[in-house]
């Protein structure tokens, strides 16, 4: 459609030159009256034509002169010239040559497309978590009283087995005493009858047995039987190094079995969830590496691999979600925080060209590759993977050929009028 509107914007310029040019007067001798006034019309829009210099009513820009010779500009350069007939482009576009002086002037430059190795880059979002297999939920099995915290402060760090809390439990109370109980006549047995001895063990391991069900350490039961001695309190210790990120009771508060009373969390390895587009996720897999930054500390890089992606897509963001496992030696990544995680996918060696040569319209995309002479030659092609500032060449070019990748914008508005004009002008 923009090429049929240029074709006749083209053809109205040229019927309304036409138009107001005299015939001449008819004495010998005399020029025609058209070579002796100048013309002058505007580069982009051909239908505006004036003949004095001037800018263009449309765009503003400088009128251009007209030159009596075919080819040529205001100063009698030839930079721009038509392919030659035959040469095969798409549509709406025509191979053109292009002077050295032109070229300088322009800032023309050329990449060369080859093979080399190519990386695909995914960017994205991650939301820093605490490691589930990392938390340890601190509960009891057995109803009482909380009597003294040790740990009084949110975010306190704690050590594995160190002390948390004290219950006051009278159903663990008893339990002591009738294993105490039960090690006496155990004692006692054995000295008079070996063969009863044999029942008092078994009455001494059910008791014993049942204390370790309401999680009892055995260095506690060790002390009861040294002792001999009840005691009123049963000690809670840290199931692992770590901080407490939650603490949800406080001395007095009656307990329930099963009632979680703190969280402990080993915070040295945290999880990352990253969003994965769509468009993304051909290059993304379980086990590959990802580095992640933080918008303020950018200099800091943290090393962490892809361990699980979800099998579904949000319908909200339409994202899928991959969950990275991060060290976190520093404690520098908090839970709740937003970082910025990096993947490479190493697509190996692939036939690239750069970024900046590529022309894309929507429905095709093509470079202007120098052919014979110098011609600059529009090539369609078909792309890829993007990645590392170029794109995978599928089709449309060879290894060692040059195409243009600065001025082009001017190469192709001038390939897209020649091609015009040559459809007008059937040549």
């Amino acid at each position: 459609m923009i090429t049929r509107l240029l074709m006749i914007a083209v053809g109205l310029s040229l019927l309304s030159a036409a138009a107001i040019l005299p015939m001449g007067c008819g004495k010998r001798g005399s020029q025609p009256a058209a070579a002796q006034i100048a013309k002058y019309h505007c580069p982009m829009h051909p239908a505006v034509v004036s003949d004095k210099p001037g800018d263009c009513p449309i765009c503003g820009m400088r009128l251009v002169l007209i030159s009596d010779k075919p080819g040529q500009d205001s100063m009698g350069m030839a930079p721009f010239e038509v392919d030659a007939p035959g040469a095969t482009n798409p549509p709406g576009l025509a191979a053109v040559s292009i002077t050295p002086e032109a070229r300088q002037r322009m800032g023309l430059a050329f990449g060369t497309v080859a093979k080399q190795p190519l990386t695909r880059h995914v960017r994205t979002s991650a939301r820093i978590l605490a490691d589930e297999t990392r938390l340890y939920h601190v509960t009891v099995k057995v109803e009482g009283w909380l009597e003294k915290l040790f740990v009084a402060t949110t975010g306190q760090a704690v050590k594995k087995d160190e002390p948390l809390l004290t219950i006051y439990s009278p159903e663990l109370v008893s339990a002591q005493d009738e294993y105490l109980t039960a090690v006496r006549a155990r004692e006692q047995q054995a000295k008079g009858n070996p063969e009863a001895a044999a029942g008092g063990a078994a009455l001494v391991a059910g008791a014993r047995r049942r204390l370790e069900n309401w999680d009892v350490s055995d260095r506690q039961i060790e002390r009861l039987v040294k002792t001999g001695q009840t005691e009123k309190f049963l000690t809670l210790n840290s199931p692992a190094n770590g901080w407490v990120l939650e603490r949800m009771v406080l001395p007095g508060h009656k307990i329930v079995p099963g009632e979680t009373l703190m969280v402990v969390g080993d915070l040295t390895r945290v999880w990352g969830d990253a969003d994965i587009y769509e468009s993304d996720l051909p290059y993304v897999q379980t086990g590959m590496a990802v580095e992640i930054t933080l918008p303020y500390w950018p200099a800091k890089v943290f090393k962490g691999t892809v361990s699980f992606i979800t099998p579904t897509l949000d319908p909200e963001t339409r994202t899928l979600r991959a969950r990275l496992e991060i060290d976190n030696p520093d404690l520098a990544l908090k839970p709740e925080m937003y970082a910025n995680a990096h993947l490479r996918y190493e697509l190996g060696e692939r036939l690239v060209v750069p970024e900046q040569a590529v022309m894309r319209t929507g429905l095709r995309s093509y470079v202007f590759r120098e052919g014979a002479g110098g011609k600059l030659i529009p090539a369609e092609i078909r792309l890829g993977t993007r990645g590392d500032g170029q794109y995978e060449v599928l089709s449309g070019l060879n290894a060692g050929d040059k195409v243009v990748t600065a001025a082009n914008f001017l190469v192709d508005s001038e390939s897209s009028m020649r091609a015009a004009l040559e459809a007008l002008t059937g040549k």
